[in-house]
């Protein structure tokens, strides 16, 4: 019996038709959430940090090897809180983990707050 080692069956078939990893959207979203509940945790340890993901996935030949990506992401956030710093924050380190976890380019990480939760408000008035 022959056998074939891996390094030499690779060797007899082209580059362009060996195939191609690729990243599912749902994984992306993934990284991109955890990545943000990451940040906001680390920020506030003993505030509430939700933060949900939805992902575009572009992929184009000049952005090799994974693609392009272009993150919405929509978080909930403490009041009072430095709301551009945290939405700084969240969009460094959601681009950090999704270019080193998925090997993608970020051409865009747009952070959307969706609620902001102040512990003032027991009644759930709102503030003016």
């Amino acid at each position: 019996m022959a056998t074939v080692s891996p390094s030499a069956a690779a060797a007899d078939v082209p580059a362009g038709e060996r195939g191609a990893t690729r990243v599912a959207d749902r994984v992306v979203a993934k990284i991109a959430a955890r990545a943000a509940r990451e940040a906001l945790r680390e920020a506030s340890p003993c505030g509430p940090t939700d933060a949900h993901a939805t992902v575009t996935v572009t992929r184009r030949d000049v952005h090799p090897p994974f693609g392009e990506a272009r993150l919405r992401i929509a978080v909930e956030l403490p009041y009072p809180v430095p709301i551009g710093a945290r939405c700084s924050l969240v969009r460094r380190q959601v681009a950090d983990h999704v270019r080193t976890l998925a090997g993608m380019t970020v051409a865009e990480v747009a952070v959307q707050v969706e609620r902001l939760n102040s512990p003032l408000l027991v009644d759930r008035e709102r503030l003016r």
